[in-house]
């Protein structure tokens, strides 16, 4: 089973226009995030899915140097395009992430692989009995924003790519899986206990502050630093988790 993380990433965003090549101690944020995502142990492939717009560009630089296959599509059909960089990748399990997650942790990512491929192998029983075409951890908000993985079939996507009309659905590219629960199996993984206050994702200034403070700290001195290295640091400066606790997250 090919499972392959692609990589939601353009230039252009209403509210940080830019933000993931802007540079913490030298380096992209979207470089973070590629290299903590190549350190997933349920993957076989990493690739970015960025638009055709010359805006982007740059995003396909940076991964041509960092040796991350990209796929270019629709800057707005987003869907077409995940199902363009499927194609291209010969994905039979996609896993959705976007390019505003620096912080994101690979043990996160595999746990949420690791449930969807048991249920291919008809486990756990007490879930389900048969295949899932959808497992997300955003379904319940427990992990921190930021922390988001959604892994689905890539017959599930077929059925998006050649169904899906509404607006929201070809731009986000998921609503279309859990807007339809009677079409699609789904399943939502929760974190050990409720962090869904953290907002560790970056779209705005206070966003990028926050996770610049992050990165600067702990990078330096453990590069592959987990989830609970930041909750653990951010309980000692409770004071950076108000930097961007008024953000309101926009609506899908």
């Amino acid at each position: 089973m090919s499972c392959v993380i692609i990589v939601q990433a353009r230039m252009t965003s209403t509210r940080l226009p830019g933000k993931v090549l802007m540079p913490v101690l030298g380096k992209p944020l979207l470089a973070y995030e590629l290299e903590r995502l190549q350190r997933c142990e349920q993957t076989d492939a990493l690739m970015v899915a960025t638009t055709t717009n010359a805006s982007d560009d740059p995003v396909v630089a940076l991964c041509e140097g960092l040796n991350v296959p990209v796929f270019r599509g629709s800057e707005h059909d987003v869907l077409s395009r995940y199902h363009g960089a499927a194609q291209q990748a010969q994905a039979e399990t996609v896993v959705r992430v976007t390019a505003d997650c620096p912080l994101i942790d690979p043990a996160v990512v595999d746990g949420v692989i690791a449930h969807f491929k048991a249920a291919q192998q008809g486990a756990p029983p007490t879930e389900t009995q048969s295949a899932l075409d959808y497992v997300s951890n955003t379904l319940v908000r427990s992990y921190p924003r930021g922390l988001d993985v959604e892994v689905f079939s890539r017959s599930a996507l077929e059925i998006a790519q050649q169904e899906a009309i509404e607006p929201a659905h070809r731009e986000h590219v998921t609503p279309f899986f859990y807007k339809n629960p009677q079409r699609f199996r789904l399943a939502a993984l929760e974190a050990p206990q409720n962090w869904s206050h953290h907002r560790w994702t970056v779209d705005t200034p206070e966003d990028f502050e926050l996770a610049k403070r992050i990165l600067e700290t702990l990078y330096p001195v453990k590069p592959d630093f987990n989830c609970q290295d930041v909750l653990a640091l951010l309980e000692q400066h409770p004071d950076w988790v108000a930097l961007n606790a008024h953000i309101e997250q926009i609506k899908v």
